[in-house]
């Protein structure tokens, strides 16, 4: 038996790999390593030899086979954080999903009449029920609804937009881009701080296809500056004829809590008369990932009939989740079981009681560490409410017998990992963003990462 084929057998993963999985696992391994001696790497004689390789070899096996993505402990503070996947999702939608997913579902069958339906049927009336919209369409993400939502209503025509509003929405996708890609032609107005309701008449003409305003929910411009109110918009559309969108971006149904300077929500947006309303389903909403289009019955109507709406719908994992979302909202519970909410309107004393609770145990768990319970902002992320947060109380771990940046790698190296965050050159823990549940670990894995870092192969 050669050396990969011990190591695979040994394999703590189930059983190894056969074949021509065996084989092809091998093979990126060797690629690799020649890959970096071409490009003029060092490469260790130790790293050529065949134990070496073979190690490699059970690594990489290890590395598939392991859960991904994987369940993280989110003790950053930030609310709606996408790196770590945005919203959790509430129990009653857990539930729901894994019904969805096991067995078949009437996804697009109309039980009561025996024939086709449309998958849209199991969200429309919920959404036209929380904002008072005519219609409403889902497909997978915000960035795919305002692309369809373009392609429909603007194809080859000119979007008015003010230049203070063409944003990136993250991962260097940007509204021109996505206007582009839906065949409509960009016409900019006005400048980054100021456009003017003159500035939007002066640029409608012939080639008008639509007006686009886009809430700049992910940066804010302040000083001398200039908008042009919704209302004002859309009066100057209807006056000519024109469309007019919104696109919220994060999207709530919701006011924020006292603190926080208001954010758009979207029942009220669509008070102001706009024909589409474009918002997220992941963000302040607490959803699963998911992009929403509610307005006027005949716009939204376009946009299901339009063939780019087919490679952006939404699956019936996402819908499951949507409609289960949407349902504690119609119940009025949303603000008690949606996580994003139930964290963002967590009463400060009742984080600050967690807070103390868990630097009490902490203590008792690493001793030597100064361990204190202060001050601190949870900002709420997803690209909602730029540059604010919500007050909290966190536990800061400062230096001892270990050093902080080790604990904080060896903590996100844990089993679940805690993703914390560095301040001051101290660990900080927000238990706002942790559920209770979680929370109760936290001091074991705190210890186990502390060990881990003291030992001699932990110290960097």
């Amino acid at each position: 038996m050669d050396v990969v084929t011990m190591c695979l057998a040994a394999s703590k993963e189930g059983a190894p790999p056969e074949g021509m999985v065996r084989t092809a696992l091998v093979r990126d391994v060797v690629e690799t390593l020649r890959g970096r001696i071409r490009a003029g790497d060092a490469v260790a004689e130790s790293e050529l030899a065949p134990e070496a390789v073979a190690a490699r070899v059970c690594e990489r096996w290890h590395e598939l086979r392991a859960a991904a993505p994987r369940r993280v402990i989110n003790a950053t503070g930030v609310i709606v954080h996408t790196n770590l996947g945005r919203a959790p999702l509430a129990e009653p939608v857990v539930d729901r999903l894994a019904a969805t997913a096991r067995g078949y579902t009437d996804l697009e069958f109309r039980l009561s009449e025996g024939r086709r339906g449309s998958r849209q049927d199991h969200v429309a009336g919920q959404l036209r029920l929380l904002t008072g919209a005519e219609d409403a369409l889902a497909v997978n993400n915000n960035a795919a609804a305002v692309l369809l939502a373009l392609a429909a209503t603007a194809r080859g025509r000119e979007v008015v937009i003010s230049r203070g509003e063409l944003v990136e929405i993250g991962g260097s996708f940007r509204i021109p881009d996505v206007l582009a890609q839906s065949g409509a032609v960009l016409r900019e107005v006005g400048t980054t701080n100021r456009t003017h309701l003159a500035d939007y008449r002066e640029a409608l003409g012939p080639d008008t296809g639509l007006l686009l305003q886009v809430h700049t929910s992910n940066y804010r411009v302040e000083g001398f500056t200039a908008r042009v109110e919704l209302e004002e918009l859309v009066r100057l559309g209807r006056d000519h004829g024109v469309p007019v969108m919104v696109d919220l971006g994060s999207g709530a149904l919701l006011d924020a809590p006292a603190g926080l300077r208001p954010e758009p929500v979207v029942r009220e947006v669509l008070d102001a008369g706009p024909d589409l309303v474009t918002f997220s389903g992941d963000k302040m909403l607490g959803g699963p990932q998911a992009g929403l289009v509610v307005g006027r019955a005949d716009a939204v109507e376009a946009l299901r009939r339009h063939p780019l709406a087919r490679a952006v719908r939404i699956d019936k994992l996402l819908l499951g989740a949507l409609q289960a979302t949407l349902g504690l909202y119609l119940e009025g519970t949303a603000r008690e079981t949606v996580p994003v909410l139930r964290m963002l309107f967590a009463p400060l004393d009742e984080v600050a009681a967690r807070a103390e609770s868990l630097a009490a145990r902490l203590r008792e768990a690493i001793p030597g560490t100064e361990v204190t319970v202060e001050d601190d902002v949870s900002p709420v992320g997803g690209g909602s409410f730029p540059g604010e947060g919500v007050p909290t109380r966190v536990v800061a771990l400062g230096e001892g017998a270990v050093r902080v940046v080790d604990g904080e790698r060896e903590l996100r190296a844990g089993d679940p990992p805690v993703v914390a965050r560095i301040r001051d050159g101290r660990l900080i823990l927000d238990p706002r963003t942790m559920e209770p549940t979680e929370e109760d670990g936290v001091p074991a894995l705190v210890r186990a990462a502390w060990e881990r870092a003291g030992s001699p192969a932990g110290k960097g």
